[in-house]
């Protein structure tokens, strides 16, 4: 099995007594040492992630003076509750989840969206000729209660003038959704297009197209870096050296998404094949801004806070900064 060399060992040794300790990571670097940091990401690799193995193979982080361990991820919840309890330093997780999180106290903000563009889609496979959400009417579509995308959805019909009455929902949990479009279950599946897409074409060698729910009218912020606002407050400057070092990962990574995907092949554990990996990561890379990864406008932050009020039972919903801090992802 690969495994993120040299440190991986005693990074385990510290996440276990964090657990006892949460915290013990805030203790400040030894002269000349680097600051041990762990990454926890939203889910189990995938070329999303190709950036941050990139940044790491290459020494962008160590340059910062960050000794990096990155962990897999059991969903964006998860990965934001893993940052609130203070079991790892950063997380890396969609946005709607994050703003659920802070809204019930999780002491957690973001530090950038890098996936400006969200990745929300409606995902089919090619010979069902759907080619715009009127398309739908009729069709059955799997989606799984409780995320998003499920609460947005019934919002993107009536936005592009179908009666949700006309499309049949049928529920399906995370891991089941990939097998029931490719099994013929459902017609269609609600999911991130630049993950799961490769992901069906490889299982059933047939293609998958997609509608992007950002296309049709509801553009809800994606990915991006989670931190506790503790971290914030006693260590702003390690924030902004994994931000910039991330930064430069990601517009690295875009110049040759080829030697991204070897580095992650080379760091990761139960990562895709690697002509999956490329896709997904040439898929997802035109969902961020080139010129200024994780640099964001407030206006993105108000239009997804506001759709998530109107659509998804966001309570007392507040203004961006309840959410997010831009002080740390510079442009250039």
């Amino acid at each position: 099995m690969r495994r993120l060399p040299l440190l991986a060992a005693a990074s385990a040794l510290l996440l276990a007594a964090g657990a006892c300790a949460p915290g013990t990571n805030d203790q400040p670097a030894a002269p000349g040492e680097n600051k041990k940091v762990t990454l926890t990401l939203n889910w189990v690799p995938y070329g999303e992630h190709a950036p941050f193995y990139y940044g790491l193979d290459k020494g962008f982080y160590q340059a910062e003076g960050i000794d990096l361990t990155i962990k897999a991820g059991g969903g964006s919840g998860k990965t934001i509750q893993a940052v609130a309890q203070q079991q790892t330093e950063f997380g890396w997780a969609d946005t709607p989840p994050l703003l659920k999180a802070i809204t019930t106290g999780m002491k957690v903000k973001s530090v950038g969206v890098f996936l400006q563009k969200g990745p929300s889609s409606v995902e089919f496979l090619s010979d069902k000729n759907i080619t715009k959400i009127s398309d739908l009417k009729g069709k059955t579509v799997g989606g799984t209660p409780g995320d998003a995308m499920y609460a947005t959805f019934p919002a993107l019909l009536k936005a592009n003038g179908v009666d949700p009455a006309e499309v049949k929902v049928v529920n399906v949990d995370a891991a089941g959704k990939i097998a029931a479009l490719a099994e013929g279950k459902v017609d269609a599946i609600q999911g991130f297009f630049h993950d799961q897409a490769p992901t069906i074409e490889a299982k059933t060698g047939k293609k998958v197209d997609h509608l992007l729910f950002a296309d049709f009218g509801l553009n809800l912020l994606g990915t991006g870096l989670v931190v506790h606002d503790d971290t914030l407050a006693k260590d702003p400057e390690l924030v902004k050296a994994f931000v910039r070092a991330t930064q430069k990962s990601w517009a690295e990574a875009a110049k040759d998404i080829p030697a991204a995907a070897a580095a992650m092949e080379k760091l990761a554990e139960n990562e895709p094949a690697k002509d999956v990996l490329v896709k997904q990561l040439t898929l997802c890379l035109p969902l961020v801004d080139a010129a200024a990864p994780g640099v964001n406008a407030e206006a993105k932050w108000t239009e997804t806070i506001d759709l998530m009020t109107k659509h998804a039972e966001l309570k007392d919903p507040g203004a961006p900064s309840k959410y997010w801090s831009g002080t740390y992802a510079a442009k250039g």
